[in-house]
């Protein structure tokens, strides 16, 4: 073969989310630090072209992520991995977590050792702990210990030319959320809304940007609401979610940043506390479970550290790979398949 690039790819889902992952042919990201090196790909020419390699068509699609495994710098950790999706890379994430954990044990990258395997990953946001349950070589679930969530602000007042005044929760679970009560555009958490859904996120998080600026105060890297992620509570306590991205579409996993970022909500306003346990259910009906392990702080502000834990699935291997001649090496987006914000690409 002629091909000038070739990148392989184990694909794995978390509760119906795609997360594949990068287990070789990943080029040498520059940076001292995973922040340094998150930061390079979001704004170095050759890190927006690596990433519209793997996500943008011919190659890509506007579902999954693809995480990019790379060598750890923290002494505890066992990898380290940044999560590239269609807009830019992104510090952390909850269902990649447990689909870079499945994809180290299963592929042999990371030993398993049955009935339990702890693997450090390293993100951009900090260290993230993973328990695996591990039976006949396979990963049957995973704990995640995440990096403390905080609140930025409560109660937010956006105003909006289609639902009128809307109030959204600002917090930090890995990246930040902007967290609203889905009755409020007059909505339900299900799959014959997903479009609908979607595409309130996308004019919430452009409103939302334009007017409040995030910043994480002890890694700068990490700036901007990532996502509107709805809620809703059920009958029986279960937290029903439903995290829109870019470029127009809805998270099929429980998302476990964005319960990360609920939970801190949750505790600043007296409604859980450490050891609470509750199921999460994504817009397919997956479920996440999600605690409250600890109570701590982050640059003198209220954290919580929270556990996320779901199952990760392989279900195939896939090598792309650029031929030179190929006339669309950074890909492209249309806006049948990707909506109108393609346009923009």
């Amino acid at each position: 073969m002629r091909w000038k690039r070739t990148i392989q790819l184990l694909d794995v889902h978390a509760e119906g989310e795609i997360g594949r992952v990068a287990i070789g042919g990943v080029p040498k990201i520059p940076g001292d630090t995973i922040a340094a090196q998150l930061h390079w790909l979001n704004t170095d020419p050759k890190g927006d072209e690596l990433r519209r390699f793997l996500c943008l068509e011919p190659r890509g699609a506007p579902i999954g992520s693809v995480n990019l495994l790379l060598p750890a710098r923290h002494p505890e950790a066992d990898a380290a991995f940044i999560i590239l999706q269609p807009d830019q890379a992104h510090a952390s994430s909850g269902s990649n977590s447990i689909c870079v954990t499945t994809a180290l044990l299963e592929a042999g990258i990371v030993e398993m050792q049955e009935p339990e395997t702890i693997v450090t990953l390293e993100t951009a946001a900090g260290l993230v702990k993973a328990t695996a349950t591990c039976r006949d070589g396979r990963c049957e679930k995973v704990k995640l210990t995440m990096v403390p969530s905080f609140v930025h602000e409560l109660d937010v007042e956006i105003d909006t030319p289609h639902w009128g005044r809307i109030k959204a929760d600002l917090c930090y679970g890995g990246i930040f959320y902007a967290l609203v009560d889905v009755g409020q555009i007059n909505l339900t958490i299900e799959k014959a809304n997903a479009a609908g859904l979607v595409q309130a996120g996308m004019i919430l998080k452009e409103l939302i940007n334009r007017d409040i600026k995030v910043v994480h105060p002890q890694i700068p890297a990490i700036s901007g609401v990532a996502y509107v992620m709805f809620r809703d509570t059920e009958a029986d306590g279960t937290v029903r979610t439903c995290t829109t991205m870019w470029p127009g579409r809805a998270d099929r996993s429980p998302c476990g940043t964005g319960n990360s970022a609920n939970l801190a909500a949750l505790h600043a306003r007296g409604r859980a506390k450490a050891g609470d346990v509750f199921t999460s259910k994504s817009i397919i009906g997956s479920e996440f479970e999600v605690g409250l392990q600890a109570v701590t702080e982050v640059a003198g502000r209220q954290a919580v550290i929270p556990t996320i834990t779901g199952r990760g699935f392989t279900f195939g291997l896939t090598q792309v790979a650029l031929d030179p001649f190929d006339p669309h090496p950074s890909g492209f987006a249309l806006t049948d398949v990707w909506g109108p914000s393609a346009g923009e690409i």
